[in-house]
């Protein structure tokens, strides 16, 4: 909330004027007001402004009075709220609680309505849901998430027109609606100054106004405690027409359905109401395990309950502690006559089992060292001992000999000597050599078939050439007497007479002299001249 804290400063005399002073005398704003209330000048009239201002000495004692007068408007008044103030108490079940606000909307298009929910979440979800569903009267919200810019718009727009607000309490404290016909707290307020400052909002000066509150089953101790506080509150406790009331669990599911973003503001809005029960003081009024969470869920449109951590670890808590006094204690809670007995052989067993082992025959009194812990042991990381002797392993033959490592290099004479290292250092330089002289054979003959593997390439290729020229040249590579190649065929354009058309004739290199090709030539010759 922002401070609103207005210091006046005259010729004469200097005012610090506190609005909304109960809230900011707060522990959450001790920090900036005692920071604020430092650099005043401590000679000043200190003036207080609230609904439901604070009485509380230690508060007051921060700001340095002296002499404080307590001023109240009603003071003669029998009641805390306005006198035109019509108040109603609704039992709601959780589930039906978005049933009985649309319904309650629907009854009333022509009111101008502000409704109050405890989270930003809840907020934003009815808001988007019930836009989609298109009650018929325009629908607004108000949240603290919201930059001021924004607030002030939405602000100046429900001032002007007939429409729904849905908005959490930042809207309780400060602002002046005009002509607020319904103030609906769809959930419950944390204590009886939260309520009067929501209704606050409606019946303002000489207008009327009407407000309703929807409780839980388990929330009715805020309707008794609202009955008894002094000066009272005149609110009357109804049942809700359940005939009239129209269900939407369904359209919800649709809606969530059809626009997949929605399930994830519902699931915010459920996780959120049931955080800010969890977190309520009064825990008379508010109690999170008396809740139906699957119901809330399901009337949300939400396919499957949310998974709640909270809520999880609270009631696996809770379930365990039940199992183990149900499972130890009588049904007048004392424990049974055969417990201890039971204790005392479930001992026995556990010390056969863990203190002496099936297979093992020793006795304690024998041997006290047989004894294992009760705790098991850590496992040990193995660690491999780079300094051990070499060939230090037994080996066995066929017969169950031992058979020394090394046997062959091993000395005959001392047995005890298992490995002598002149004979190990020389048989490592005969193997090192040996390697060496096989690397060499290997290396010349890796040399050896790479360059055959060359050579059938180039071979391949040379014959993928000559292929190629054959077929670009159209020649046979039939070779004559003398080795060289002959063409197989010869083509001519012969004409007999000068008016017929040249031919093609087609005469075989072995059947043609060189007479008749001589004859052949000179007609062409002629034909061309002619």
């Amino acid at each position: 909330m922002k401070l609103q804290i207005l210091s006046v400063q005259s010729c004469r005399r200097q005012i610090l004027v506190l609005d909304e002073a109960d809230r900011i005398l707060d522990a959450g704003f001790k920090y900036e007001v005692d920071a604020i209330i430092s650099q005043l000048p401590k000679h000043r009239q200190t003036l207080l402004f609230s609904a439901t201002q604070t009485k509380s000495v230690k508060d007051l004692a921060r700001l340095s009075l002296k002499d404080p007068e307590y001023i109240s408007v009603h003071a003669e008044s029998v009641t805390a709220t306005p006198e035109r103030l019509k108040q109603i108490a609704m039992e709601v079940p959780l589930d039906q609680k978005l049933s009985m606000l649309w319904s309650f909307i629907k009854s009333h298009l022509r009111s101008k309505i502000l409704v109050f929910l405890s989270t930003c979440k809840q907020v934003k979800f009815v808001y988007e849901t019930f836009k989609k569903l298109r009650p018929g009267i325009p629908l607004k919200c108000l949240h603290g998430r919201m930059k001021q810019i924004v607030r002030m718009a939405i602000y100046s727009q429900f001032c002007e027109e007939t429409s729904v607000l849905f908005s959490t309490d930042v809207a309780s404290r400060g602002l002046d609606f005009p002509a607020v016909d319904w103030v609906v707290q769809l959930d419950c307020p944390e204590d009886i100054p939260t309520y009067i400052h929501r209704v606050g909002r409606t019946a303002r000066f000489a207008s009327e106004g009407k407000s309703v509150l929807f409780l839980l089953p388990s929330e009715l101790e805020m309707f008794r405690k609202l009955q008894a506080v002094e000066p009272k509150i005149p609110i009357q406790l109804r049942k809700a027409n359940t005939q009239r009331m129209q269900s939407i669990s369904g359209l919800l599911s649709s809606l969530l359905v059809k626009f997949p973003t929605l399930t994830e503001v519902a699931k915010g809005a459920f996780k959120t109401y049931l955080r800010s029960i969890k977190k309520q003081k009064d825990k008379e009024v508010f109690d999170l395990f008396k809740l139906p969470i699957d119901d809330f869920a399901a009337s949300l449109g939400l396919p499957m309950t949310p998974k709640v951590r909270f809520i999880q670890q609270k009631t696996k808590k809770n379930t365990e502690s039940e199992e183990t006094t149900d499972s130890e204690n009588n049904e007048d809670g004392s424990r049974p006559a055969s417990y201890e007995k039971q204790q005392l052989e479930s001992l026995e067993e556990a010390e056969d089992d863990v203190l002496f082992p099936k297979e093992s025959s020793v006795e304690i009194e024998d041997n006290p060292a047989a004894v294992l812990p009760l705790k098991k042991p850590k496992k040990k990381k193995l660690k491999i001992n780079v300094l051990r002797p070499i060939g230090t392993r037994i080996k066995y033959d066929d017969e169950g000999n031992i058979i020394p490592p090394l046997a062959a290099l091993a000395d005959a004479q001392h047995v005890d000597v298992l490995v002598r290292p002149d004979k190990v250092k020389e048989r490592y330089e005969k193997l090192k050599e040996e390697m060496k002289q096989r690397d060499k054979e290997d290396k010349v003959l890796h040399r050896q078939r790479l360059r055959e593997k060359r050579t059938k390439e180039k071979m391949k290729l040379k014959r993928w050439r000559e292929e190629d020229e054959e077929d670009d040249v159209g020649f046979d590579m039939d070779e004559t007497e003398s080795g060289a190649p002959k063409k197989s065929k010869l083509y001519f354009n012969s004409d007999d007479d000068a008016d017929e058309k040249s031919e093609d004739v087609r005469l075989k290199t072995d059947s043609v002299s060189i007479a008749e090709q001589e004859e052949l030539a000179l007609r062409l010759l002629n034909s061309m001249h002619s």
